[in-house]
């Protein structure tokens, strides 16, 4: 199977890497720069799980992608999306599968628009990792799980090679035939967690500390399960106290790094996360004030970020 990863950052560094770690035929859709950074230290991965030194990783730029693979996984930004979709546009031909691991479910609606959706498989990951100033893959945590599924939930032969080729790698992977549900379970639990850090600027710890900030940080859960409840996947109650659990830890340092983001002065997927989830809601009829809040919140911050840039 051959694979090509969008990106050789903190995720598609981590997950691509793995997979080339146990012999797969994987090559990383960079930019020049990261190419050559590639090409003279290698691939390094440092983790709980193991470190790894992949030498001169096989690489492409947009430029010159001029063949199809079997397997496409993208894992930028959604903000950097619909370059990507351009960029891997040569490398998609009539067998080939894409896999995305962006958070949210609006760039289904991209890719499909684009590719057509029987191209298009779910995914979802779950994974705490950064890229260093060196080019270094940091996995900061144990957690380092890739899930992923044909959309109807079947049991294709397509997802079955992609299974083997998974199963190989060390991280966790999880071939699942409820992936549309996994992946709106995910989205109502980093809204949430997305949402509240940021409004706060808080981690969790500190907003559970503050009077009123358990309440808040709950009725988002609850916003955000109704909207999934309204789009067909109203979350288990399993998962929502799963959700409730991370979200009420006294002590913890969890937040999004889409706080990280923005403390930093960097760009955030205001309108992916907390803006699709409001727009379907509000579709759907709902009063979400804690949502439109938060939305308004992102909103400012992009626009003081635009007028600083400008100035």
């Amino acid at each position: 199977m051959k694979i090509l990863v969008v990106g050789a950052g903190a995720t598609g560094g981590y997950f691509g890497g793995r997979l080339l770690e146990r012999g797969q035929d994987v090559t990383f859709l960079v930019r020049k720069a990261r190419a050559a950074v590639l090409a003279r230290d290698g691939l390094l991965i440092r983790s709980p799980a193991g470190d790894a030194a992949l030498p001169s990783p096989s690489t492409v730029q947009a430029s010159t992608l001029n063949h199809a693979f079997d397997l496409i996984i993208v894992s930028c930004k959604a903000y950097h999306l619909a370059q990507v979709i351009d960029d891997i546009a040569p490398a998609v031909g009539p067998d080939t599968a894409i896999l995305p691991i962006l958070n949210g479910m609006q760039h289904l609606d991209l890719l499909d628009a684009r590719f057509g959706a029987k191209h298009v498989l779910g995914g979802s990951c779950f994974i705490a990792s950064t890229l260093n100033a060196e080019g270094v893959v940091h996995h900061l945590g144990k957690p380092h799980r890739l899930t992923y599924g044909e959309r109807d939930g079947s049991r294709s032969e397509r997802v079955e090679h992609i299974e083997q080729a998974m199963l190989k790698a060390n991280f966790e992977s999880f071939l699942s035939s409820s992936i549309l549900q996994d992946m709106w379970d995910k989205w109502v639990f980093l809204a949430s967690l997305a949402g509240i850090t940021c409004l706060m600027r808080a981690p969790i710890g500190d907003i559970v500390a503050a009077q009123g900030g358990t309440q808040a940080t709950l009725q988002l859960l609850e916003e955000c399960s109704r909207v999934a409840e309204a789009c067909g996947h109203a979350p288990s109650e399993a998962a929502l106290q799963r959700s409730r659990s991370v979200l009420t830890e006294a002590d913890s340092s969890t937040s999004a790094s889409m706080m990280r983001d923005l403390e930093q002065g960097g760009q955030v997927e205001a309108d992916h996360i907390i803006g699709d989830m409001l727009a379907r809601g509000e579709a759907a009829g709902l009063d979400l004030p804690m949502l439109r809040v938060t939305y308004a919140h992102l909103k400012a911050y992009e626009a003081r970020r635009s007028h600083a840039k400008l100035g």
